[in-house]
């Protein structure tokens, strides 16, 4: 596949580069220490316009490509994995699926709020029981004629803390079993909201994961996206998205950790030489550097694919699994190089092979992305265009 960015994504892309080089990286090993989330670095990233990448112009978005948005959340990720994916969840999440199919009235109250970074979004499926299976919702939305009373739990929630705004998917008719689960809109300040303590986690630890329970809490009907019964759909096609934002936080890691290990075996001497100059070392390397680059591949090609309105879900699943396997496998090989010293905080390895873990886990974990693709594929969906160039 030939991918030959244009002027503007190569210029967002450098921009991006420089941003986690010269305001992510001070302070980043504390933060992740002590559990800090990076306030001031979001409202640097809300103003270069990355919380609404995708979002129309219209509504305080840059109207941005898919594929450009993979590029920011990789380069990010090299230095912060959760920076990128504050920025991924409030994008991929909650501002698309606004965008896509929200109200007007939807788009002018909250979108330009959540595109503009003024509100954080969150997105809330995960529930206690309800991980892999998404059908087996039981925060219930009950429907009161002209609002919705909702009373349930959702946990494992990114932006959980900081959000403004709730992209709820809770159940409305259980009769109808998936066909009857809406996608509400909920303001965190309404009564009956709470928010739960933060997870001490072992890998993202600067972003913010909490629960959240809802207890009669009122919704107007205004507030549902789509029509009656929408809600599953409208989360199934919004995970195919997040997706492509996990493949892409995913080949950042890697990428990272491939980066540091360069750098750090070319200066790092045993026996008189480079220990980039051991075949061992050398091996390494090369497997990190063609698998990082068949992740950043796969990842662009689900992002090309969504961007022609072409079916991506196979795509992403495929982009997504490799992807964060890649960052699993080659983080640990970035500790391994690095010795000693990559078992510290201060070689920065340690700590990106911690937050591969959770790539591996959420937006669907490995297994549920090789039944996607295995579905897929049985149902013959096996040959897609392969080389494209869109330059």
């Amino acid at each position: 596949m030939i991918f030959k960015l244009t002027e503007e994504q190569q210029a967002i892309q450098e921009a991006a580069r420089d941003f986690a080089n010269t305001v992510l990286l001070p302070g980043v090993i504390e933060r992740d220490r002590s559990m800090i989330y990076p306030q001031d670095q979001v409202k640097q990233m809300s103003a270069m316009g990355f919380m609404g990448m995708m979002v129309d112009p219209e509504f305080g978005g840059l109207g941005m490509d898919t594929l450009s948005y993979a590029i920011v959340i990789e380069e990010l990720a090299k230095i912060d994995a959760s920076a990128a994916i504050i920025m991924s969840v409030n994008n991929s999440l909650v501002a698309w699926g606004i965008n896509e199919y929200g109200s007007q009235l939807q788009k002018e109250k909250y979108l330009t709020k959540i595109s503009s970074g003024e509100w954080m979004g969150c997105f809330c499926l995960s529930e206690p029981e309800a991980g892999s299976d998404a059908t087996s919702q039981k925060t219930i939305a009950e429907d009161k004629g002209d609002h919705y009373l909702i009373n349930g739990t959702k946990n494992w929630i990114s932006n959980g803390s900081t959000a403004k705004l709730h992209l709820v998917i809770a159940q409305t008719h259980p009769e109808l079993k998936h066909k009857g689960i809406n996608a509400i809109l909920v303001e965190a300040d309404t009564p009956g909201v709470q928010i739960g303590a933060k997870e001490d986690k072992m890998g993202i630890r600067s972003s913010d994961t909490t629960s959240i329970m809802y207890n009669d809490v009122v919704v107007p009907k205004e507030n549902r996206i789509g029509p009656e019964g929408f809600g599953f759909k409208l989360a199934m096609k919004t995970l195919d998205g997040g997706r492509i934002g996990v493949a892409a936080q995913a080949v950042g890691i890697a990428a990272g950790a491939l980066q540091l290990s360069l750098k750090y075996a070319k200066e790092r001497k045993t026996f008189g030489v480079p220990i980039a100059d051991h075949q061992a070392i050398a091996f390494k390397l090369a497997d990190m550097a063609t698998e990082v680059e068949c992740a950043r591949q796969l990842l662009y090609h689900a992002a090309y694919l969504k961007d022609k309105g072409k079916e991506y879900g196979k795509a992403a699943a495929m982009a997504k699994v490799f992807a964060s396997e890649v960052a699993m496998k080659h983080t640990t090989e970035a500790v391994q190089i690095h010795g000693g010293y990559g078992y510290v905080k201060e070689y920065h390895v340690e700590r990106l092979m911690r937050d591969a873990k959770i790539t591996q886990i959420y937006e669907g974990t490995s297994e549920i992305q090789r039944l996607v693709i295995s579905r897929s594929i049985l149902q013959g969906n096996v040959y897609e265009p392969i080389f494209v160039n869109n330059g």
